[in-house]
């Protein structure tokens, strides 16, 4: 999967989307839900409170992810990926400074638009945009900062919070971002613009893309929707209320964070896997099977409270996210093209970050209802195989339909 040749020839390329795959780590789930106590805490906020707040934030930047994430057609990418991290950063800043609940609302939209919608958009995007045939190994390098991310950031917060103030982890990410992660994308894309024009001299003559308007009135877009939004929501909710799954299972946060470094194994070994598989067989082939270990995830964490129950969960959690990036990174360039490619991941983008933003407020007005952990994972795992199902069904239409 690692070719060497492949490696040297597309190292600054691939390198980008590594960047900007890993800078998205400050703006996903597994990165705030680490200082849910110390915000709720801060802020005199109920779990149902704290997610409704979350839910919030995240709606608001799905509603622009959709005309945001359709820059990168238009803009050069150092400008489009630059313009990203100076807003994920202020993001940051603006987390570190949260006094209200409106504060924070608008310090999550922040970090979620910039973070998980156009960090991770610039990232994939790019990757199935100037790779054809080694597609979905350039989308698998590229994916590999999530997980080093997910390994990396956990267990170093939950270590820092014993005796860091939690606001200035928060000005610290901001400082990450504009002093490392921002030179180092410029000096990734340095000679970018030759690609590109080479790239735009080929789509000029170009026939048969789909535009975003197409593809909406495409009847297997939407079956296939569903299946699209399972990862984003499940694990998002699951990982946003891990502090009361822990409680509830009698889990110390430190078991917590460290099996969050399985999760990160988990991912990295299924997204390389995937990202070969997909090359080898297409993405829309692979569709109706990449919830199988979300789905097992969810069974494991339902099954009891051993400790052991806990690595397992995050171990599949992984896989599955992993499998995910690299068939859904691939999967749209492969339908529908590359000409309109922003534009079209930008709308299955802002439904994904719309379905995160549903997921928190939804567990927790669950959770404070009374509804147990074991509960909600039977009802994820259930959606799973209704989803894949409704694949399999779109995996069967005509090519027309797609």
């Amino acid at each position: 999967m690692l070719n060497l040749a492949f490696l040297r020839a597309h190292g600054r390329l691939l390198g980008f989307g590594l960047v900007m795959a890993l800078s998205s780590g400050f703006g996903q789930t597994f990165f705030i839900s680490l200082f849910g106590a110390e915000v709720r805490a801060a802020l005199d906020l109920s779990h149902g409170g704290f997610g409704a707040l979350y839910s919030l934030g995240t709606l608001g930047s799905a509603a622009l992810l959709v005309f945001g994430g359709r820059l990168i057609d238009r803009w050069p990418l150092a400008l489009f990926a630059g313009t990203v991290l100076v807003g994920l950063a202020l993001g940051c800043l603006a987390m570190s400074a949260a006094e209200s609940a409106a504060g924070l609302a608008l310090a999550i939209f922040g970090l979620r638009f910039f973070g998980q919608g156009l960090s991770s958009h610039a990232s994939l995007t790019a990757m199935a945009r100037y790779f054809a045939r080694e597609r979905g190994r350039a989308v698998a390098i590229a994916s590999l900062g999530y997980p080093l991310g997910e390994a990396v950031l956990p267990p170093l917060v939950v270590a820092l919070l014993m005796g860091t103030p939690w606001r200035m982890l928060w000005v610290g990410a901001a400082l990450v971002l504009i002093v490392l992660a921002l030179p180092g994308m410029l000096w990734l894309l340095k000679g970018h613009g030759a690609r590109h024009a080479a790239f735009t001299a080929a789509m000029q003559n170009r026939a048969g893309d789909a535009t975003l308007g197409q593809v909406l009135r495409n009847a297997g877009f939407w079956l296939r929707i569903p299946a699209l939004l399972a990862p984003s929501f499940i694990s998002t909710g699951l990982i946003f209320h891990q502090v009361h799954i822990a409680a509830t299972k009698g889990w110390p946060m430190t078991l917590m964070a460290g099996s969050f470094s399985l999760y990160a194994v988990g991912s990295v070994g299924s997204v390389l896997l995937a990202g070969g598989l997909v090359d080898r067989f297409s993405a829309r082939r692979l569709v109706p099977f990449f919830l199988g270990p979300l789905t097992l995830a969810c069974l494991a964490l339902a099954s009891n409270a051993s400790p052991m129950t806990a690595p397992v969960f995050f171990a599949l959690l992984g896989v599955g996210a992993g499998a995910t990036t690299s068939i859904l990174g691939s999967l749209w360039a492969e339908l529908y093209g590359v000409v309109h490619l922003g534009a079209i991941r930008a709308f299955a983008q802002a439904a994904m970050v719309f379905s995160t933003g549903l997921a928190p407020a939804f567990m927790g007005i669950l959770i404070d209802a009374g509804v147990g952990a074991n509960a909600i994972a039977v009802g994820c795992a259930v959606y799973c195989l209704g989803a894949s199902a409704l694949a399999h069904t779109a995996g069967r239409t005509a090519p027309q339909s797609a």
